[in-house]
């Protein structure tokens, strides 16, 4: 049982893509290309002030299209960045992209409610695709766009931008290589003051509350600190600004862990306090990541004076990740963050909504 749960990542480094080959990598047969033509799907704040930006400093891919539903933003983004009139789409014309030979990648940046749709529509016209996190609001939805992705065979990958990052790469080797010894506790916590109130994380049918946001962000610290997939959990939740976050929506979720090897994780994420950091207990020593998820500026240090710090400037992390994927393509190789890595966060978090409900332990599948 325990084996058949471990998680995956069991190296990092050059290490950590090999250990999470997913079963839905596939590649289309096309002719080779130096770069691949990336098409950003929604232009909000993520994809205009990270991605876009990003894009002007890949090596193995480039910004070829676009996909808004405001004409004004549109235009704004082909004069900025030179986009032609014929790699423009709205979302009516959006499965015209099919016949489109410069656009090889699909980059959902929806709110999660519309990942599944976009992906699969992606999908079946024959392109890769690579989609925000959270991945999907349910698991079914995240096994849909597997399927439809394995179905169409072309590769899927989730932004995942820390996976892809040296200083996550660092500790979770670290914790592999037994510098703290056996992992018995883990603590994470992800979460700002976020002041607005009509924007899709404040709205549950669009896939809003912070555990689908950046509750993904301490998932992944617990699974990558551990090397484990979690067996059982216990949520609680509240919401200071009902308000706000209604109709059970939450603002802020603490969740405790249970890994097969006996480890423990406590979790912690909000949309209404700053925190970020990971702190990992071991038989040996500690590890501690502060702060752990964010843009840049990570720092880490361990029990016996290892450090931890390999600095960046904004947007490098968008810029690795989709260099790394667009790398991962070309070469017919396993993705870092396949599908089956989203899957398993939105399992977790489907678990903790009921933990919080109904105030028992969830068993994890």
């Amino acid at each position: 049982m325990t084996s058949r749960r471990t998680f995956l990542h069991t190296t990092a480094l050059t290490g950590v893509a090999a250990t999470l080959s997913p079963n839905t990598l596939w590649s289309a047969t096309k002719p080779a290309k130096d770069k691949l033509g990336v098409a950003l799907v929604g232009l909000g704040y993520y994809s205009t002030d990270l991605l876009a930006p990003a894009l002007q400093k890949t090596k193995n891919c480039y910004l070829a299209g676009i996909v808004t539903g405001t004409p004004e933003k549109a235009e704004k983004w082909k004069k900025q960045y030179n986009i032609p009139d014929k790699n423009i789409y709205s979302y009516q014309t959006f499965d015209q992209i099919a016949s489109n030979p410069d656009i090889d990648v699909i980059y959902v940046v929806l709110p999660p409610s519309m990942h599944e749709e976009y992906v699969v529509r992606a999908a079946k016209m024959g392109k890769h695709v690579w989609v925000e996190k959270p991945m999907a609001v349910t698991a079914k939805e995240c096994q849909n766009m597997i399927d439809a992705c394995a179905k169409n065979k072309v590769s899927l990958a989730v932004g995942y931008r820390l996976q892809h990052e040296p200083n996550t790469q660092e500790y979770v080797k670290a914790l592999r290589d037994g510098k703290i010894g056996k992992i018995q506790m883990v603590s994470c916590s992800a979460g700002y003051n976020d002041n607005r109130t009509t924007h899709w994380k404040q709205k549950k049918e669009m896939g809003g509350g912070v555990m689908y946001d950046m509750g993904v962000y301490v998932l992944q610290g617990a699974r990558l600190a551990t090397g484990e997939e979690p067996i059982a959990v216990t949520a609680q939740q509240y919401t200071a600004r009902p308000e706000v976050y209604k109709n059970g929506l939450d603002e802020t979720t603490m969740a405790q862990l249970i890994f097969p090897s006996g480890a423990r994780a406590a979790v912690q994420t909000s949309y209404g306090m700053n925190m970020n950091f990971l702190n990992v207990t071991g038989s040996k020593g500690t590890l501690v990541m502060e702060p752990y998820s964010a843009y840049n500026g990570q720092k880490g240090l361990w029990s016996g004076g290892g450090k931890i710090e390999h600095p960046y400037e904004v947007p490098w992390q968008q810029t690795k990740q989709m260099d790394d994927d667009a790398e991962a393509i070309m070469n017919k190789k396993p993705m870092l963050a396949p599908g089956e890595e989203g899957l398993r966060d939105i399992k977790i978090v489907e678990a903790i909504y009921e933990a919080a409900r109904t105030g028992r332990e969830v068993k994890i599948s």
